[in-house]
């Protein structure tokens, strides 16, 4: 499977590992990258991607790489956690990463507040190369914290709705939904039931059902997480209070938080052949845009249709958007070779051949503007939802945090006392979610 789609599974542990930073050597671009990028050198890159395609694709990314700079050598080490990139940068030393790419985009605040990464800004400018203008918005987004642009983009991971096409059809609906109250009728129309349980069921609204976390509903309703004091606005932007609501009207109309999670417990795994979707156990699916090449693979008895993910009503003329997240890649502050280090990182994240060779090898979305258009990616007509949703300026991301995800998990935790019915007072609960957010935030500070 894509490595950057199992993020959503290490996410969490990925925000606590990474508290290591708050120790971290620092370093800034222009006190430290003094080496002459011109002269012969070797530079050690560490990323996490482990399946064999994906470590040959990354192979052949810096085989492309070297034979332009044929001055520059690269050690690669991949299968890294963010556990030992995050020591490795602390310590640094002749074998710790000059460049290192993490799936977690969570982790970006810390990298940029610790000085674990440093700020890219400088080289871009030296590089006559405008970030605003090349990268998407959100990815250009989540790659900074505080005017410090400590990270880039390397291929992203853009969310959408799958369907059941051959259910629709038997259903009588002839397109996919548009709005919330559209996805809201379908998703009834596409349950049915069978004694106690389902036979098939239109959506798996709970929180736990793979990607649909409080993260990626959020999403569709552009929600702005913290206020321009830096408080959290959980609690007083109604996107938020809308999206929770939405999320406990399907589960409620859909069967009910128990039923659904009695269903979801006998469903197959997730990144497994048997996956609902895969089988037709679950008519759509949230997900992202690795999923249609692993439910291809199962040779599914049904047509498979992709489309953006619904928006709330009032929101119609931005269909079309979606959630955005995706990898990322940084010169460690410990480098005793940031020009050569940036050389590599320009290359990866910019030059459009080999950012399209990368996405065609990988199948995740490409992360420059240029590469988004580009007549040399290779992909299923359908793939081109998630690269239209990718260059869309109203798709959204969350932001960085000094502390990492955490206001995420604590969004998501309260996310899941709702949906169970634990928690029934839901402007309260915001509300208190709020101020646990801001006070993790002044902690971590």
């Amino acid at each position: 499977m894509p490595g950057i789609s199992r993020k959503a599974a290490i996410a969490l542990a990925a925000s606590a590992s990474i508290a290591l930073l708050a120790t971290a050597c620092t370093g800034q671009a222009d006190s430290a990258a003094s080496d002459d990028a011109s002269q012969e050198t070797t530079l050690n890159f560490w990323h996490a991607w482990s399946a064999p395609s994906e470590v040959k694709a990354v192979k052949d990314l810096v085989a492309g790489f070297e034979k332009a700079h044929p001055n520059i050598h690269v050690d690669i080490v991949g299968n890294m956690t963010d556990d030992k990139m995050n020591q490795a940068l602390r310590t640094g030393g002749a074998k710790a990463p000059d460049v290192i790419s993490s799936f977690t985009t969570n982790s970006v605040g810390r990298f940029c507040s610790s000085g674990a990464l440093v700020d890219l800004n400088p080289f871009f400018e030296k590089s006559g190369i405008d970030p605003r203008q090349t990268f998407p918005k959100a990815m250009n987004e989540y790659t900074q914290f505080d005017g410090n642009r400590c990270a880039v983009p390397l291929l992203g991971d853009a969310y959408g709705l799958y369907y059941n096409k051959t259910a629709f059809e038997k259903a009588g609906i002839t397109s996919p939904p548009k709005t919330w109250s559209e996805f809201e009728e379908d998703a009834k129309k596409l349950t049915i039931t069978q004694d106690d349980t389902y036979k098939q069921l239109g959506f798996m609204p709970n929180y736990h059902g793979w990607e649909t976390t409080t993260e990626h509903y959020l999403g569709q309703f552009s929600p702005t997480y913290f206020d321009k004091d830096g408080k959290s606005n959980v609690g007083k932007d109604p996107a938020f209070e809308n999206a929770f609501k939405l999320q406990k009207k399907l589960v409620d109309e859909l069967g009910g938080y128990r039923k659904l999670e009695t269903y979801r417990s006998r469903l197959g795994d997730e990144w497994g052949p048997k996956h609902p979707f895969h089988t037709g156990q679950v008519a759509m699916q949230l997900d992202g845009e690795w999923r249609l090449g692993m439910a291809l693979d199962t040779k599914p008895k049904f047509e498979i249709g992709v489309a953006p993910l619904p928006v709330p009503d009032d929101q119609a003329d931005q269909y079309g958007k979606g959630y955005i997240t995706g990898t990322i890649a940084g010169i460690a502050a410990t480098s005793k070779k940031q020009n050569a280090a940036w050389e590599l990182v320009k290359y990866m994240t910019t030059d459009t051949d080999a950012v399209v060779n990368f996405s065609n090898a990988i199948h995740n979305v490409p992360s420059t503007l240029a590469a988004l258009k580009s007549p040399r990616l290779k992909y299923d007509p359908r793939f081109k939802t998630f690269l239209d949703i990718a260059a869309n300026p109203d798709s959204t991301t969350a932001p960085a945090s000094i502390n990492g995800g955490v206001y995420l998990t604590t969004i998501q935790e309260f996310g899941y006392a709702y949906e169970s019915g634990k928690a029934t007072d839901l402007k309260a609960g915001l509300k208190k979610t709020a101020q646990q957010i801001d006070t993790d935030i002044a902690q971590a500070k």
